[in-house]
């Protein structure tokens, strides 16, 4: 429980911990045969957010659905659980709120692995695609709440080398199937910091300035080209700021690369967790 909420979280395995952070509109379901290759060597914990998956889905009046909120929810678990020396595999908006976490706790992160994500503000050359302008109006509104149509595009959309089948979209999407429990989905989009007077905006501020704190842990980049919000303008940014990552790219694979290049994927990251450092 968190503040009386039910705060979701797999907890699978022994070893050194892996901390797994989804982005928006997934859940934990996003690193589901990454925790089965990884269980047997390693403890692999995978929060679902507030108002995502297995977890409580409150109204605003019970939970604020900010990123600051967010990264004090990732922390409390992380503290709860007396995990030190931590591997990070972040995805979407998990890259912002385990970043955010990261800078303020360098000494206890080990190794990162970053799948089509940012932890700094969005690209000058890049704009912000309309699908989510578009999500941010009362018109997106009615369609995310209403249709879910976030979550059922994205199961189509966000897979371009493989794509998903009936009965994965199915189970990508059914977390979010009222108005009720379709807010988070709603929310991050929201809640994207575009504009210094926007909330989060100076925490986003603060820890892609931080960034440079991180160059020296061993840095997985694992990128689908073909997403069209996290494309070849975030990585650039990635490359700035850690310079020293091992980056592979697929130039047929989309947002959720995970699903798209997992063949290739699994051994890497299998890889990089078991380097010495």
């Amino acid at each position: 429980m968190l503040d009386g909420l039910r705060y979701h979280y797999l907890d699978e395995g022994e070893g050194e911990p892996v901390v797994m952070l989804h982005g928006n509109p997934t859940w934990s379901i996003y690193y589901r045969n990454l925790v089965a290759s990884l269980r047997g060597t390693h403890r692999c914990v995978v929060p679902d957010h507030i108002g995502c998956g297995y977890s409580d889905k409150p109204g605003d009046d019970a939970y604020p659905y900010t990123l600051a909120r967010r990264v004090d929810d990732c922390g409390r678990l992380i503290d709860s659980l007396g995990l030190d020396q931590v591997n990070l595999v972040v995805h979407d908006w998990g890259g912002m709120i385990g970043m955010a976490w990261a800078v303020r706790n360098v000494a206890r992160v080990k190794r990162i692995v970053l799948l089509n994500t940012s932890a700094f503000h969005l690209p000058k050359t890049k704009p912000l695609p309309w699908q989510l302008w578009l999500t941010r109006t009362f018109m997106g509104t009615l369609m995310v709440r209403g249709g879910n149509a976030f979550s059922t595009a994205a199961s189509y959309a966000a897979c371009t080398r493989k794509p998903m089948s009936r009965e994965l979209r199915l189970a990508y999407t059914a977390p979010y199937d009222s108005w009720h429990n379709r807010i988070a989905t709603l929310r991050f989009v929201q809640d994207i910091p575009l504009a210094p007077r926007d909330p989060g905006y100076d925490l986003v501020t603060e820890v892609a300035e931080s960034l440079h704190l991180l160059r020296d842990k061993p840095t997985l980049i694992g990128w689908g080209d073909r997403d069209f919000v996290f494309d070849h303008h975030f990585l650039e940014q990635w490359k700035h700021y850690l310079p020293g990552a091992e980056i592979h790219q697929w130039a047929d694979c989309g947002h959720y690369v995970l699903e798209d290049a997992w063949d290739e994927l699994e051994p890497l990251i299998k890889q990089h967790l078991a380097k010495p450092i």
